[in-house]
């Protein structure tokens, strides 16, 4: 696939998802991703458009708000939009219905470290704040799972990583402001339970 094609069946993407053809947006996002792996774009588009497939609210907020975001800065808006969907309940897990496995494996292991596995370290009795720092400046921790999620910001709040932990809990009460796990955690986090080193 050239270059010009990929913007042009991006482009026909977006219009098929505006038009709410979530289907066709689907299969046109997962063309560009087979041939060009590392589009954030379309590994974007891939995940909103199966959260719109299977009637999750929100899915359509997010796409316009990516939209908006793209006109001010392209790759900014990527990022932000690959943190909010990181945070989304088997974001990873909706790809392997699109893609084969070994590209599905690519896409997970090229960018980071998966919580399972970094909670094994920690259940092998590795310190979490230690073993999180060494992690931060490799890498970054995968979370695919909401469950995951929640553990994840209870224990940077545990540990006094409470800067951060807001910033994750904002992203996600911005998409998610009724979450009861994750407004007691916000909570949690006003307490002042935990004072920032």
């Amino acid at each position: 696939m050239s270059i010009i094609s990929k913007y042009k069946i991006l482009s026909q993407a977006k219009d098929s998802f505006s038009k709410a053809e979530y289907k066709s947006a689907l299969e046109k996002f997962a063309e560009v991703l087979q041939s060009f792996p590392n589009s954030k774009e379309a590994f974007n588009g891939v995940i909103l458009s199966e959260m719109a497939m299977s009637g999750e609210e929100g899915a359509e907020a997010l796409f316009d708000y990516y939209e908006v975001l793209k006109e001010d800065d392209k790759e900014q808006a990527d990022l932000i939009m690959s943190e909010i969907l990181a945070t989304l309940d088997g974001s990873l897990d909706k790809l392997s219905e699109v893609f084969s496995e070994p590209l599905r494996e690519r896409l997970e292991f090229e960018d980071g470290i998966l919580y399972r596995d970094f909670k094994k370290l920690l259940d092998d009795g590795s310190e979490f704040r230690e073993t999180f720092e060494n992690i931060m400046f490799s890498t970054r921790v995968i979370i695919t799972k909401k469950d995951d999620f929640v553990d994840f910001l209870d224990k940077l709040i545990e540990n006094n990583f409470t800067e951060m932990a807001l910033t994750y809990l904002e992203n996600a009460l911005s998409v998610y402001p009724a979450d009861r796990p994750l407004r007691n955690l916000l909570k949690k986090l006003i307490k002042g339970d935990v004072v920032e080193n």
